[in-house]
């Protein structure tokens, strides 16, 4: 990538891809700035999950370009993209954690694979992982017996285990209670601060999200419908943008999906 933003850990640019005839992302750039917080928005199937997977290299835009920390994603050879991912944290919706490993060895899983460190070592990062999430007395819980939030925050000292340069959430606050939910967002906005990482959050939940996030990017019909800070798409004029941001039911994204007209299908006492 030519000149690339010093400032910026992650760059899109022309951005475009698609599922076979269905184009989902269309010419979209954006940066996701070092050290912040950057919520990606916008309705059910707007791209911003693609968006994850572009940048983690499982899948590559037909056109433009998207590099991490100046390395273009999709010019990488597999040893390039698996070096890339090291340093890459990923938050799956609902944690997916490995129902047979306990919460030590979820958190312990990615120490082992990727480093050749002792033991001893081992036990005291995840440890310190598990601290940092409040849950270093759960360790020898299995999955099944912590609650959904507890095991969102399992998920989450797995995915810092190898201190990552960026974490990327998707749906954090999904099916959380609102204690849960709010532990979730503060530990998403904490663990960004204290340990200097990037972070990029994928999440329909506007409050929680625009009270952590320091840039909101709104992507909509494959483009970047809004982006700047929480306040600045608050007061967005764009028709779609307002729509999503006040939750209204009809819009741009209409709440009656297209097919013919009452008349037509009840007759013309309707009209």
């Amino acid at each position: 990538m030519t000149d690339p933003d010093p400032a910026a850990l992650v760059e899109c640019r022309n951005l475009s891809f698609g599922y076979g005839d269905r184009r989902i992302l269309d010419d979209v750039s954006f940066t996701v700035s070092r050290g912040k917080v950057t919520a990606l928005m916008g309705a059910s199937g707007g791209g911003k999950t693609t968006v994850l997977r572009l940048i983690g290299g499982q899948v590559r835009a037909r056109q433009g370009q998207l590099a991490f920390d100046g390395q273009e994603i999709g010019t990488l050879n597999q040893a390039g993209l698996y070096g890339v991912r090291r340093r890459m944290g990923m938050l799956f919706q609902f944690g997916a954690l490995f129902t047979d490993l306990s919460v030590f060895d979820n958190v312990a899983f990615p120490l082992r694979e990727h480093t050749d460190l002792p033991p001893a070592l081992v036990r005291d990062i995840v440890l310190m992982k598990l601290n940092a999430v409040g849950l270093r007395g759960a360790r020898d819980l299995m999955p099944a017996q912590i609650s959904g939030g507890m095991a969102r925050r399992v998920a989450l000292a797995r995915a810092i285990a190898l201190d990552p340069d960026l974490i990327m959430y998707d749906e954090p606050f999904a099916g959380l209670d609102p204690i849960s939910l709010g532990t979730a967002a503060q530990l998403i906005r904490r663990l960004n601060d204290t340990l200097g990482i990037t972070s990029i959050v994928v999440s329909h939940d506007l409050e929680e999200t625009f009270g952590i996030a320091d840039q909101v990017i709104v992507l909509a019909n494959g483009k970047v419908a809004a982006q700047g800070t929480p306040e600045e798409v608050r007061a967005s004029r764009d028709p779609l943008v307002d729509q999503f941001v006040h939750a209204r039911p009809d819009g741009p994204v209409a709440f009656h999906y297209p097919g013919p007209t009452v008349a037509h299908d009840f007759g013309g006492g309707f009209e």
